[in-house]
């Protein structure tokens, strides 16, 4: 998850998700209408509807698009959306997971394969790294809304398994089968989530150089201008130095 995140504060610090909002938005809108039309529209009952909206706010996401896309599921347009999972190798050996969408497996398949292969890395079979990550469940709050001891003490009452609180907010981790009773007992207490939803969890991170690390964005960064793609997990962690160096 250190990596992953690390990651996502980076790209979000340089600007990236405004530089191509209209794409993040159309990936945003993309989930919501498959969570939509996997279960109910109503995002009360639907986890996974509940935590695409919530995702979509985060990216402020204007209301008409997340109910356009809502309502979208309920249309005969034959788009008929399934969820995929690709696993693969970086520079320096890090493990990469990538969560994907689409109505054309052929086609992601390759872009997918043509994104690892033109950054120098490489795509592997199903199940090659997904051993060296987690499936769990994440719940985000911002540092507001209670102290540390709270939010821990709160957290372990509700059978989560680990919390990480700082400067950024509190980050709950928990077991993917007991995602949706500790979420529920979290917003029960502290109200609705920042984010929300489950994620591949890396087991450890692995150190990389700092030219290793560069390597590693530009593959992610690749990977992630897929038009399928909705997620990249990793389990690589870059050095301080190259996180101040990118941030700049």
């Amino acid at each position: 998850m250190a990596g992953h995140s690390q990651f996502k504060n980076i790209m979000h610090r340089k600007g990236r998700v405004d530089a191509v909002r209209s794409k993040v938005f159309g990936k945003l809108a993309r989930e919501i209408t498959v969570a939509a039309k996997l279960g109910t529209p109503d995002p009360a009952m639907n986890p996974r509807l509940r935590a695409a909206i919530l995702a979509a706010r985060a990216e402020n996401m204007p209301k008409d698009n997340i109910e356009r896309a809502i309502k979208k599921a309920a249309g005969a347009d034959g788009e008929n959306y399934e969820d995929i999972r690709y696993e693969g190798y970086g520079p320096g050996g890090a493990a990469l997971i990538v969560e994907a969408q689409t109505d054309n497996r052929n086609r992601t398949a390759s872009d997918v394969r043509s994104a690892f292969t033109k950054s120098g890395g490489s795509l592997a079979e199903t199940g090659a790294v997904a051993f060296m990550f987690d499936r769990v469940g994440v719940i985000a709050y911002p540092a507001s809304v209670a102290d540390a001891d709270t939010m821990l003490e709160a957290a372990i009452e509700a059978g989560a398994d680990d919390v990480s609180s700082g400067e950024d907010g509190h980050e709950i981790i928990c077991a993917q089968d007991s995602y949706g009773e500790v979420a529920k007992a979290l917003e029960t207490r502290f109200g609705e989530p920042s984010r929300t939803g489950l994620i591949w969890k890396a087991q450890n991170t692995i150190a990389v150089d700092d030219e290793t690390g560069e390597k590693l964005i530009r593959l992610v960064e690749v990977i992630e201008d897929q038009d399928d793609v909705q997620n990249v997990y990793v389990n690589f962690a870059l050095s301080d130095a190259l996180v101040a160096k990118l941030e700049a």
